[in-house]
């Protein structure tokens, strides 16, 4: 059992997207912490939690993990 709980856990963590890559199109749209980003070349821009206006550089959204769907 406790195999088990090991092999589940460390499936959540990790991330679907630390393989791969990232959206080139401009205008592409991601999501992340359950924020939409959206492709503006060089930067993601979206919004933070208090509904600010952000960037993120590529690598910093590969970071903290993304996903193509809500």
């Amino acid at each position: 059992m406790e195999k088990d709980i090991a092999m589940h856990s460390t499936t959540q963590t990790e991330s679907p997207s630390s393989q791969a890559e990232l959206p080139t199109d401009p205008s592409s749209v991601v999501w992340s912490r359950g924020r939409a980003y959206i492709l503006e070349p060089p930067v993601w821009v979206g919004l933070d939690g208090f509904g600010r206006a952000c960037r993120l550089a590529p690598a910093d959204l590969q970071r903290q993990g993304w996903s193509l769907h809500r």
